[in-house]
């Protein structure tokens, strides 16, 4: 009885919902067969409600219903009926319970944006007691939401919670005292999250497009109705627009870093239509953490900055110093990234610092994570501290060195890199150095193993000459050659998780020394022609 109260007598106004939707979708949700989270499952004319769901994914996305924008998409009656039925469904068999995964604040909030977006062919040719019901079933879910607001941490579901919250405020009946607090809140988790560079404080790239994404629908409702928008959202929004352009790669696509995955190119323009900063990508994300370097079509991004701390480390990445490269329509060198659809084993592979672009010593993280059911996932240990520096930078390259401390109380070693890249872009030039903590090289005796990983994405071909040089080969024909001083790279297998499609196989560019007796290795990419075929 805590959450009960009145039920407002209708809809004020449906925010747009920006999302890619596909009617063939709808045509497969009609049939009873559901794909989510990576999995289908055909309900066989069954409620999806009354189902043991195959994976937690598979059940926030049911219980988040952001697939009724495919159902929108159909454009039929048909289609809005059976809308209308499984909202029916799921109020009666979830509605009531107020526990469980369907009420989790991320799940829910997810589903009351869907309900307020897609109300219109949700309520289209419904009697007065389905609306009635909706209606009391929003109400009902929109106050729990807001009695358990306080006690989450401050994350990005925490930001998207007080989006749903300003949602309702407007969708809703209500007060103007009302609408001016959720407001508030909201301009609160805008000082709180989005840094003064425009990136989130958890250091993923992909969050700032999920929350752009519901942020801009609001933004354009607040405008509709006439009312005020909270104080915080047009700078801050405008931050976020540049840090996103700033983890563009040269081909549109997003970089991997901190749990980022694969984007189609309709979601990400979908968003940067609404763009209207101006202005380059920055060279440098200082409260971030990252690096870009940009020449001829060629875009170098690099992670120079420790974990997050607490709760929003909970999806960071043992992915300090490592880098991604493209050039034109291509990309080449990558991390792994985190699978597009979660699936725990990869999810906790995507994390360590072998599936990152970068140097691993003794097959050990650069970050330690917790498994304890109580912290979650956290960071726990490894990088403290990254210093970050420009090289003297003559006229005909850029470049930066950083170093990080994340195996110093493991091994009492650092790890420092510098990158160039050439102003015509066409030449990246790395060096990788182990160090001890005051910085002078480790002693003859030191077995201590590093190996530098390059991986290259799964478009791009890769071969390699006897002499060890590695040629790498987009499809439309431009290739890059790796070379290494004094070191023979070896080409292994490798995954690529962060595919729409799923895990893909790849290759990597493996370079394995010791610290005793290399400490130091310089290894090159060359933009470079075809290599000629043998006979």
């Amino acid at each position: 009885m805590r959450f009960a109260g009145g039920t407002p007598d209708r809809l004020v106004v449906a925010p747009i919902d920006l999302r890619i939707a596909d009617s063939h979708i709808a045509e497969e949700i009609y049939s009873g067969r559901f794909a989510m989270g990576g999995t289908m499952v055909d309900t066989g004319g069954g409620s999806p409600f009354q189902m043991e769901a195959p994976s937690p994914a598979f059940a926030r996305s049911l219980h988040g219903f952001g697939w009724l924008r495919h159902m929108r998409a159909a454009d039929h009656d048909l289609a809005f009926a059976n809308a209308r039925a499984l909202v029916d469904d799921w109020i009666t068999v979830e509605g009531r319970h107020l526990s469980g995964l369907s009420f989790e604040p991320d799940v829910l909030s997810s589903r009351l944006i869907a309900w307020f977006s897609h109300s219109p062919i949700v309520l289209r040719g419904a009697d007065h007691g389905f609306y009635r019901r909706f209606l009391k079933s929003i109400a009902l879910q929109m106050r729990y939401l807001r009695h358990v607001t306080a006690a989450l941490p401050v994350d990005a579901v925490r930001f998207r919670v007080r989006i749903a919250l300003a949602m309702a405020s407007l969708c809703l009946p209500a007060s103007a005292g009302t609408i001016r607090s959720a407001a508030r809140n909201l301009d609160a988790e805008f000082d709180l999250q989005i840094l003064p560079d425009g990136g989130h404080s958890s250091r993923n790239p992909m969050v700032l497009i999920d929350l752009l994404t519901d942020l801009l629908p609001l933004r354009q409702t607040y405008v509709n109705l006439g009312q005020k928008p909270p104080a915080r959202m047009a700078a801050g929004m405008d931050r976020m627009f540049s840090a996103l352009r700033f983890f563009r790669h040269a081909n549109g696509e997003l970089a991997l870093f901190n749990g980022a995955s694969a984007v189609s190119a309709d979601r990400m323009l979908g968003v940067l239509r609404y763009d209207e900063t101006s202005g380059s990508a920055y060279r440098e994300m200082p409260h971030s953490h990252y690096q870009r370097l940009t020449a001829g079509n060629a875009v170098l991004i690099a992670d120079t900055g420790p974990p997050p701390k607490g709760r929003m480390s909970a999806k960071a990445h043992a992915g300090c110093l490592s880098f991604e490269l493209s050039s034109g329509f291509n990309r080449f060198i990558v991390n792994a990234g985190a699978p597009a659809s979660y699936h725990p084993q990869h999810a906790e592979f995507a994390r360590l610092t072998a599936a990152h672009s970068t140097v691993t010593l003794n097959d050990r993280s650069s970050l330690k994570f917790s498994h304890s059911s109580f912290l979650g996932p956290i960071v726990t240990g490894g990088v403290r501290r990254v210093t970050v520096g420009s090289l003297d930078e003559e006229a005909k390259q850029l470049g930066f060195v950083a170093t990080h401390d994340g195996y110093a109380s493991s091994l009492r070693l650092l790890h420092r890199r510098k990158i160039r890249l050439l102003v015509s872009g066409h030449e990246v030039q790395g060096r990788d150095e182990v160090l001890r903590p005051d910085e002078s090289p480790p002693g003859p005796d030191n077995r201590t193993v590093g190996v530098a990983r390059f991986h290259v994405h799964p478009k791009i071909s890769v071969s390699q000459d006897e002499d060890g040089t590695v040629h790498l080969i987009a499809s439309d024909g431009e290739c890059w050659a790796f070379v290494a001083r004094g070191l023979m790279p070896r080409i292994e297998e490798d995954v690529h998780f962060a595919d729409l499609a799923g895990a893909r196989a790849s290759k990597q560019i493996v370079l394995e020394f010791t610290a005793g007796e290399t400490p130091q290795i310089d290894w090159k990419l060359i933009r470079t022609t075809l290599p000629r075929a043998e006979g």
